[in-house]
């Protein structure tokens, strides 16, 4: 049977897929189209896989959104190692508006977290050598691309870090706060 929570009223949905299992290891069909429309209501035509590979812990990619018309959803999953996955709500009309939420991935589970349009996303690696796989629903544009400063103060994030340094990019480093986003969408 298979298994789907949802958050921010079904915009965000963790699917736990099916594995066969045996002897020699484990079988799972990744993505079906037609199931995934039927199953989960998934209108989204993805049209570019993307893979993230992180080497340490604790790195944070993230947190970003695609403005329209390249809007993306996503369907994030975890092929070695484990992440917190991260979401916030960016669509000013909606009541859940600046919020956040997170649920732990990793490569032991078959999980798949789908993340709709207008939502910033981004994840923290809990373990060395973690890969990530996503699914996108329009092209990448660095002209239509937010990134959402990682500690900002309006969202206040907990990446439960304790302690520890974050390894970004120089891009999330010197990302824009919401008060300042806020105005472009």
């Amino acid at each position: 049977m298979l298994n789907i929570k949802t958050y921010f009223d079904g915009s965000i949905k963790l699917i736990n897929m099916k594995l066969f299992k045996d002897s020699r290891g484990y079988f799972t069909e990744s993505y079906n189209y037609n199931f995934f429309k039927k199953n989960f209501k998934l209108s989204d035509r993805f049209v570019q896989d993307n893979i993230s590979f992180s080497r340490k812990k604790n790195t944070i990619r993230g947190m970003h959104l695609q403005l329209p018309p390249f809007s993306q959803s996503k369907l994030v999953s975890v092929l070695s190692g484990s992440i917190l996955d991260y979401f916030v709500d960016m669509r000013k009309s909606s009541k859940t508006f600046g919020l956040y939420g997170y649920v732990h991935l990793n490569s032991k589970k078959n999980q798949y977290l789908y993340v709709k349009k207008g939502f910033a996303h981004g994840f923290k690696t809990l373990e060395d050598n973690t890969t990530v796989f996503y699914k996108v629903s329009n092209y990448y544009s660095k002209k239509h691309e937010i990134t959402l400063n990682f500690k900002d103060k309006h969202i206040n994030i907990d990446w439960q870090l304790n302690n520890s340094k974050p390894n970004l990019s120089k891009k999330d480093l010197h990302a824009d706060n919401f008060d300042k986003i806020i105005k472009s969408l």
